[in-house]
């Protein structure tokens, strides 16, 4: 294992800092999960052949790469300690072009999520994939864990938006992956089985991005219901009704309360959960009008926006729903899926294990596709990742599992939930994966000790 002082690598590499308070701020990601020690060096990466520099002497001396972006991932996975060297890419941040006739934009790694938004809603168009951290997580960590957010049910994920990428091999080799139509068959599908692989395939430094054309039409709702279970009900009345909204985001009312402590709101006092709902292009008011009725029996009070300002205000409402948790302790933000039909039960189920390990559980999820975020918080300074919080995460899992779920809809594997990962690939298919990451990296040392 190579020390700070002697990595050929950090000392090689022009753009290496061995500064302490970088390596900290590196070595560390949203998940809460502290490292025991933190890495060697962090690489600044400018631009693609600073990327190829890294991986071509890691590759000669055998050291260990964790490459990050903007360090907002929820499962370690980009946590690094001692002998590991992070590789930085949140600097390679520019829009290199927008097609608006094809619809498309060539972004670096390290462009926010809003900052391809922003500059797609110049020409009328927008990028589908929308998580709550739009404003502060990055595409590269987008890519990694093909992340969903609020729009996904209707747009789908990041897989669905993202037509070709360049990337950066372990030995420093160039490949470039799908291409810049909009269908195409050649061969296998390389450019799906780099996103979510977590950083340990390829490093992305160039991504061709599938764009929309912005809705003409929005119509934003906000019901609200005695409890979870009810509201929960909603949501599924909403699918079973084949219904297709661009958001159906559901809270729970200790979500609520938090939300309205942190930004001065009062939902908690109009029920004990909330269903924000957005329908949009031409029919936007025929299909929320019919969304209405299918909820109305179940719901207490429900308020259409009534102009674009009072429909951003719910939307931000929901995406500072984490921020507002993180304000009370320490948040440990699981990502299970479960069948729509079955989000009641998936409710139910988080209310024993919160009564079963005296842990504190906040839930927020994307209804529309059963995507649920059971987020434990802990008082700041107790551990997340042993004793009870970690017991409940792993009840958890086994609860989504029942349900005919997954551990995982869009924040991936990382370090934090390897425990649970054979339970549900099997092991033939974990053995697999395991041969096909082998084949691009022999040296394992891209990421080392995350994902599969």
């Amino acid at each position: 294992m190579t020390t700070v002082a002697t990595s050929p690598v950090l000392c090689a590499h022009p753009r290496a800092s061995l500064d302490e308070q970088d390596r900290k701020q590196a070595s560390v990601d949203r998940s809460g999960y502290v490292p025991p020690t933190f890495a060697d060096g962090v690489i600044f990466a400018q631009d693609i052949d600073d990327v190829v520099l890294a991986m071509q002497l890691a590759h000669k001396h055998g050291a260990t790469i964790v490459p990050r972006g903007a360090g907002t991932g929820l499962a370690a996975g980009a946590s690094a300690e001692a002998g590991q060297i992070v590789l930085d890419l949140s600097r390679m941040d520019k829009i290199l072009e927008i097609d608006p006739v094809e619809a498309t934009a060539v972004v670096q790694p390290g462009v926010l999520n809003a900052a391809v938004n922003q500059a797609a809603g110049e020409h009328g168009l927008f990028y589908a994939p929308d998580p709550a951290s739009t404003a502060i997580c990055s595409i590269g960590g987008n890519i990694a864990t093909n992340a969903g957010g609020m729009w996904c049910a209707k747009y789908g994920v990041t897989r669905e938006s993202v037509l070709s990428l360049l990337v950066v091999l372990p030995d420093g080799q160039l490949l470039r992956t799908g291409r810049r139509t909009i269908k195409g068959v050649a061969g296998y599908d390389m450019n799906a089985l780099m996103i979510g692989s977590e950083g340990t395939l390829g490093i992305v430094v160039e991504a061709l991005l599938r764009l929309r054309p912005k809705p003409k039409h929005t119509s934003t709702l906000v019901a609200y219901f005695p409890d979870e279970d009810t509201a929960a009900k909603a949501a599924s009345a909403v699918i079973a009704e084949r219904l297709t909204p661009s958001v159906l985001e559901l809270m729970c009312g200790k979500t609520l309360k938090a939300i309205d402590a942190a930004l001065g709101t009062d939902h908690g006092s109009r029920g004990g959960a909330l269903l924000l709902a957005q329908t949009d292009g031409y029919g936007a008011q025929l299909e929320m009008q019919a969304l209405q009725d299918a909820i109305a029996p179940l719901a207490g009070h429900i308020e259409i926006a009534r102009d674009q300002e009072q429909a951003e205000a719910l939307i931000e409402a929901r995406r500072q729903a984490i921020p507002s948790m993180e304000l009370l302790g320490t948040a440990s933000i699981c990502d299970i899926g479960v069948p729509r039909n079955r989000l009641a039960e998936a409710f139910a189920g988080l209310q024993r294990i919160e009564d079963e390990r005296g842990v504190s559980i906040f839930t927020i999820a994307h209804a529309a596709d059963g995507n649920l975020h059971p987020i434990i918080v802990v008082p700041e300074g107790q551990s997340i990742t042993s004793g009870a919080p970690k017991a409940a995460l792993g009840d958890m899992f086994h609860l989504a599992k029942s349900l005919g779920g997954t551990l995982t809809g869009e924040h991936g594997i990382g370090l934090l939930k390897q425990d649970w990962l054979a339970q549900e690939l099997g092991e033939t298919s974990l053995a697999l994966q395991r041969r096909v990451r082998a084949v691009f990296d022999p040296q394992g040392i891209l990421n080392p000790g995350k994902a599969i």
